[in-house]
């Protein structure tokens, strides 16, 4: 492998910089948040029982994490987003591919695709627990209901983008629909894929807090009505931080699997 030359050397460099640069701004505004936040709560510029601060959360996390508790309401919504994540994943590939076969399908089914997708999903939930009772399972349909039926209709219209001369070549060499499907439409959609699930990972997430919002007796969002119901804030802004921390995380790990991806291109 040739050696970059100094243009491509100064540019590289200069690349990386910048993203040093955004790293570090993005570290130094939510340390600036933290201490912001902090500082108004022991001035009383804000009432710290009812924004809390972030020793308060770091206590109320620190006391649940000794015993283990906060662990298990992580780990619980953790699998339940995870379990959601994948199932909608697999029944979105599937349904779209089942579009992609039959064109007639597609066009009777993609109304009613359009308007399930635009329902408030929050509104369902509740519907979710009477049909199918106070359960895991519930919570895991709440949250592929957020996510799925804009995943079908997105990788849909990935399929319909995938290069058609590609097919073409594929028909014109006496290739059938199936194997347009193997060798073109899947493998061109997995930048599509990977963008897609980039989405639905937050989604679920959403999804798998409404539900336990309602039905449930353990997972984060079950500390967040529970701290509200009995005035302990702390424990609501704690779970929010680690929800939002642990959405993060998730997102940062498909960002990973994205850029492994493009590397091996």
């Amino acid at each position: 492998m040739p050696e970059p030359s100094a243009a491509q050397r100064r540019f590289l460099k200069k690349r990386q910089q910048k993203l040093r640069t955004v790293t570090l701004v993005r570290i130094l505004i939510f340390l600036a948040f933290l201490v912001l936040w902090e500082a108004a709560a022991r001035l009383g510029l804000i009432d710290a029982f009812i924004f809390s601060s972030p020793s308060r959360v770091a206590e109320t996390f620190l006391s649940m994490a000794s015993d283990g508790s906060m662990f298990r309401h992580i780990g619980i919504t953790l699998l339940e987003t995870l379990i959601s994540f994948f199932l909608v994943f697999a029944v979105s590939v599937l349904a779209a591919v089942l579009l992609w076969l039959s064109r007639s399908l597609s066009r009777i089914l993609e109304p009613y695709l359009v308007v399930l997708n635009s329902l408030p999903k929050s509104a369902l939930a509740p519907l979710l627990i009477v049909w199918l009772g106070a359960n895991m399972r519930t919570i895991i349909v709440a949250g592929m209901s957020v996510a799925l039926f804009g995943s079908i209709l997105t990788v849909y219209t990935g399929f319909l983008e995938v290069d058609p001369e590609k097919a073409k070549l594929i028909y014109t060499l006496g290739g059938h629909k199936k194997d347009v499907l193997s060798k073109v439409i899947l493998p061109g959609s997995v930048p599509i894929f990977l963008n897609t699930m980039k989405v639905n990972i937050g989604l679920c997430l959403v999804g798998v807090i409404i539900g336990e919002f309602i039905g449930s007796r353990e997972g984060l969002g079950y500390l967040i009505i529970y701290g509200s119901q009995v005035f302990q804030l702390d424990l609501v802004l704690t779970s929010i931080v680690i929800l939002c921390v642990l959405a993060m995380l998730l997102y940062q790990c498909l960002s990973a699997a994205q850029k492994l991806y493009l590397r091996k291109l």
